[in-house]
């Protein structure tokens, strides 16, 4: 997890932590989608919210900044990359936030012992694709 953040800072994303008294609450990051230079414009977001505290608004509020943070550096889409159709919390929150569904890759995860699709959403971030970005 170090590494992951340390790889995060270097590039100038953010790597954010939610936490109160009780401990972290959740956190949440972005990188770029991928590493060749087409995608340099699109980000990817990555949120985990501890579950006792899933639906008080603690995801929303780290993608909310994330959205902010992305924008800031240029960047002109942000992907979600949802593990699990099944996930109607994260699902919930991305499409709140002006997120619409891209796409479904069928059982194309294997977590907790089954398959899961993972389903895509995407945002448009600052001035999107209405010009070429300098």
């Amino acid at each position: 997890m170090q590494e992951r953040y340390q790889a995060i800072i270097h590039q100038g994303w953010s790597f954010l932590v939610a936490s109160d008294a009780t401990g972290v609450l959740g956190y949440a990051y972005f990188t770029q989608m991928r590493d060749r230079s087409a995608y340099r414009f699109t980000a990817e977001d990555s949120i985990y919210v501890r579950e006792d505290v899933r639906g008080q608004g603690v995801g929303k509020a780290l993608v909310q900044q994330l959205l902010s943070d992305a924008t800031v550096a240029g960047f002109r889409q942000m992907i979600a990359v949802i593990g699990d159709s099944e996930n109607v919390g994260s699902i919930g929150v991305h499409a709140s936030l002006g997120f619409h569904r891209a796409g479904l890759l069928r059982a194309s995860g294997f977590k907790f012992g089954r398959w899961v699709d993972t389903v895509y959403m995407q945002r448009a971030l600052g001035r999107g694709d209405t010009d070429i970005p300098t």
